[in-house]
């Protein structure tokens, strides 16, 4: 009996795969960078996407830019463990990127969207899902018109995503109200330290 256990003791431990989405302008990306600058052993996924860099962005680092093409080509290989179409640019993440990295005992972070996070958890149903929402759709229209990267058009499209995915909440195991950056954060922060 004793043996048993020292044998499970002995087995690396599996990573935890932590799936967090929200509707643009809702802070994800600020809120996903404060986690990875407390975890820095956090593993980050970089998604693939046919979308543009915007300015300040890099290859490799933000997002791996590749061409429509080159995108089809991955999913008829089975290449993505999610993807989709959003915004009419399509966004995808490395399957076996995802596989080799919990195997070797790291947890991940995937900044995805609500459709993604669905594929996810047909593959990984274990993954920690998490929704930021804004307090309101009018604050998110607000943050989107003074983020200044959309124009008024991009902004009522996002506007229109963002009902959408908040109507999908309750795909997530934790939903987070984004109304102060700063208690936001720390909720975000706590929630990653009680699951590792």
């Amino acid at each position: 009996m004793p043996h048993r256990a020292a044998a499970a003791e002995d087995r690396p431990r599996k990573g935890q795969l932590f799936v967090v989405s929200a509707p643009s302008g809702a802070g994800k990306t600020t809120l996903c960078n404060a986690v990875r600058r407390q975890f820095s052993d956090l593993a980050y996924s970089v998604s693939y996407t046919t979308r543009k860099p915007r300015k300040g962005e890099q290859h490799g680092k933000d997002y791996f830019f590749v061409t429509g093409e080159e995108f089809e080509e991955g999913i008829s290989r089975g290449r993505w463990a999610e993807w989709a179409r959003v915004h009419g640019n399509l966004y995808g993440t490395s399957a076996q990127w995802i596989a080799d990295t919990l195997t070797n005992g790291r947890d991940i972070l995937l900044d995805i969207d609500v459709q993604g996070t669905r594929q996810i958890l047909q593959r990984f149903p274990e993954a920690i899902t998490i929704f930021i929402r804004p307090p309101s759709l009018e604050a998110l229209r607000q943050r989107l018109l003074e983020r200044g990267t959309d124009d008024h058009a991009a902004v009522e499209l996002r506007l229109i995503n963002a009902r959408h995915e908040m109507a999908q909440q309750h795909l997530y195991r934790h939903i987070l109200v984004n109304d102060d950056l700063h208690r936001a954060t720390r909720e975000m922060i706590a929630l990653f330290e009680a699951y590792r």
